[in-house]
């Protein structure tokens, strides 16, 4: 019989240890917001694949489409002969994205790729080569989004000497102690000190941050960063990767604030599982690179495709925006009532948009130490109740809660009622 144990065991053997598992069950079968692994137990999940699974572990219309998708053709490249279903999606993504003006698309595999390209895009549209991220960003684990990503370990170290030209400015959060004002000086001490803004083809920033902690940009932060833009001719990129598609109670995060940014970048839960990603941009901007100098071989992928047109259905059809709100609202209900329970490890800090959600662990309420090995002992014994569970955060102090946003509610609250165990400090049950 196959085990979880025996496949560590032939992992241990044949994969290197440089990427790594939240968890030590190996996966044979899921539906919706459940998962069954190898041994047949069953667990509540509420990691969603890091964000991809909006729509939920093999939603049959996503599954249909990609079954019909595979009785006409699996590959082409659509370098070599195109086909509707890329032109397709690109014109719904046309119509969604929170661009005025004409927009278009292109897509990708990863959403490494669609950040990288989003870069592309806009030095070749500006003529600049200079970028500007965040601390606590994650960009992706390629060359150039790794150097935008802002944390070094696990994502930086031994791995330089990375691209130049990017250079990173705080993200406003209460925990790093840095407030808006701070994070627009400090940009402008950037124009003053190190990089001319004329010389800036871009400023990349996550609505939420993701790997960062959940952390949501303000929206005076985003409209004053879209001033500067518009002052020095910068382009203003969003990466969705995230907190696209329904999952913060919008179809695109940034639209919380009103701010129309001149790039996107979407990836994870576009594809419903299938990997898929791509740059939405200013028609303008995104025909500033000839022919040519964009793609990739398994880029638009027809399978993917298909499923994105799929997935972009289903959230329309089952009113998952509201629906992540509804869910949003009940994790938010529920983690409230944890955080002045002395039985309770200490939870500070609850934040988010929709069903975006995520709180710090620490190690007393008063002082709110980060502490992120306490955290990890949460996401073990919420495993032991049968709920997948991740961190993030800069010291992995914070559960974040990526939920499919097609889970009943029975199994948001089995869910959460595990969650609520696992927080339980030992020896107090």
């Amino acid at each position: 019989m196959t085990t979880n144990a025996s496949l560590a065991a032939r992992r241990a053997a044949a994969v290197p240890i440089g990427v790594g598992s939240a968890t030590a069950v190996y996966a044979a079968h899921a539906e919706n917001g459940e998962l069954w692994d190898v041994e047949g137990r069953r667990y509540v999940d509420f990691a969603g694949g890091i964000a991809v699974l909006n729509v939920g572990h093999r939603h049959p219309r996503v599954l249909a489409a990609v079954r019909d998708q595979l009785d006409h053709y699996t590959h082409t490249a659509f370098q070599v002969v195109p086909y509707e279903p890329y032109v397709a999606l690109a014109e719904r993504l046309n119509a969604l994205a929170p661009i005025p003006g004409p927009v278009k698309t292109i897509f990708f595999t990863t959403g490494a790729e669609a950040t990288e390209n989003a870069v592309k895009i806009a030095r070749a549209a500006t003529g600049r080569p200079a970028v500007i991220a965040f601390a606590g960003a994650f960009h992706g684990r390629t060359m150039l989004a790794s150097a935008m990503t802002g944390k070094v370990a696990p994502y930086k170290r031994a791995f330089g000497p990375f691209p130049g030209e990017v250079h990173h400015i705080p993200f406003p959060t209460d925990s790093n102690g840095y407030t808006m004002q701070d994070s627009l000086r400090a940009l402008h001490m950037l124009f003053a000190a190190t990089v001319e803004a004329s010389r800036v083809a871009a400023i990349i920033i996550e609505p939420i941050q993701g790997e960062g902690g959940f952390h949501v940009a303000p929206p005076a932060l985003l409209r004053a960063l879209r001033d500067v833009c518009n002052t020095h001719g910068i382009m203003l990129i969003a990466d969705e990767v995230q907190t696209g598609f329904a999952r913060t109670g919008r179809m695109f995060g940034i639209e919380h604030s009103g701010v129309a940014p001149d790039l996107i970048a979407v990836a994870k839960s576009l594809g419903g599982g299938f990997p898929l990603s791509g740059v939405i941009g200013r028609a303008a901007v995104m025909d500033s690179i000839p022919t040519g100098g964009l793609g990739g071989t398994y880029a638009g992928s027809p399978l993917a495709c298909a499923a994105a047109l799929t997935v972009l259905d289903v959230i329309a059809d089952e009113g998952l925006i509201a629906r992540a709100e509804a869910i949003g609202a009940a994790i938010r209900t529920r983690v409230a009532g944890f955080a002045d329970r002395n039985d309770l490890v200490p939870v500070v800090a609850l934040r988010g948009e929709g069903a975006m959600i995520g709180f710090d662990i620490v190690a007393d309420r008063a002082g709110r130490e980060p502490d992120g090995a306490e955290a990890k002992r949460v996401c073990a014994r919420a495993l032991d109740a049968g709920l997948i569970l991740l961190t993030c955060g800069t010291h992995g102090e914070t559960i974040r809660i990526l939920v499919p946003l097609t889970v009943s509610d029975a199994i948001l609250t089995e869910g959460m009622d595990a969650l609520e165990r696992a927080l339980v400090r030992p020896g107090t049950a």
